[in-house]
């Protein structure tokens, strides 16, 4: 066993797992407060790449291109709540999987007519472009480990926003009973505009710190978006807490599953047939948990109680 890439393969899976954190904790919110089946949340994510990038090439600032993407992203997010999510809040789910499954092909063809189909790059400033060495001979990118403090920091911001303020509270209660916060007073349509904002911020921030590895394309938010659907079911629907550790749980099998797979069959198969075999198993691990999940906790890990 080669120490050396398994400790390196973990902080990849790490990282990974922590871009899906990022997109769950808004869905799951989403979708835990508002009743809402949202599959364009990927295309939010892909808002918050293109912003970046293209901002970097009018400011040529990694910096600039982060601090202002961000806000776009969150003004884009409530811009396409108010404007089309909002009239799907009454509607069933098999309205509201059409309707954002719509939106997710007119924003793919839209960003292909604007920005083209070879992608856009967010070059790394020098600082964040070296390596790591660990003890053991493990290197890890500069950037995978901003990538993994950011998102952790981002975790701890939420954390404290959900926990410890009134907009918090009403979204821990909302996750809890909708009903019961309407009947209080409070302003429903305002308390869902904030929360949509709030997803498509960090989804759009997960975009934009992913650019730079994978480069922004149209149609980049799909595979992301099916795993963090993953994420919620397993961690809980409107858990906070369960997104983080599923995303976590998710990005570090589904990172080793297709490292070692095949590795790992060597063992009991022939060559041929472990390559072969190691791929297709990787890609089903992620989903074979999720069933299990759902067989003998189907409320999720960390049900919205905990959030």
């Amino acid at each position: 066993m080669d120490y050396v890439l398994l400790g390196e393969q973990f902080f990849n899976g790490f990282q990974l797992g922590i871009i899906l954190f990022m997109m769950a904790a808004g869905l799951t919110l989403v979708f835990g407060i508002m009743d809402l089946v949202n599959l364009a949340h990927g295309t939010l994510y892909m808002f918050g790449a293109f912003f970046a990038a293209q901002i970097s090439i009018w400011t040529g600032s990694f910096t600039w291109a982060i601090l202002l993407a961000l806000p776009l992203s969150l003004i884009a997010g409530i811009i396409l709540e108010v404007t089309v999510l909002r009239t799907l809040y009454t509607r069933d789910h098999l309205d509201q999987v059409l309707a954002t499954f719509g939106l997710i092909l007119f924003f793919n063809e839209l960003f292909l007519l604007v920005f083209g189909a070879a992608g856009m790059a967010l070059p790394l400033p020098a600082v964040l472009s070296g390596q790591v060495e660990f003890l053991g001979g493990i290197v890890v990118p500069v950037y995978r480990l901003f990538m993994i403090l950011m998102g952790l920091l981002l975790a701890l911001i939420l954390y404290i926003l959900v926990s410890k303020t009134r907009m918090g509270m009403l979204v821990r209660a909302g996750a809890s009973n909708r009903e019961m916060v309407g009947a209080l007073g409070i302003n429903i349509r305002l308390l869902y505009t904030g929360v949509f904002g709030l997803g498509a911020a960090m989804a759009g921030f997960a975009g934009m710190i992913q650019v730079p590895i994978t480069q922004a394309q149209s149609g980049m938010g799909e595979d992301v978006l099916i795993l963090a659907f993953v994420v919620i079911v397993i961690g809980g629907i409107g858990s906070i807490r369960g997104a983080f550790v599923a995303a976590i749980i998710i990005g570090i099998i589904d990172t080793m599953g297709r490292s070692f797979m095949d590795v790992a069959l060597l063992q009991f198969l022939p060559t041929n047939a472990a390559e072969d075999a190691g791929p297709a198993i990787s890609s089903m691990l992620i989903y074979l948990i999720m069933a299990v999940v759902l067989a003998f906790r189907p409320q999720g890990l960390f049900p919205p109680r905990g959030v």
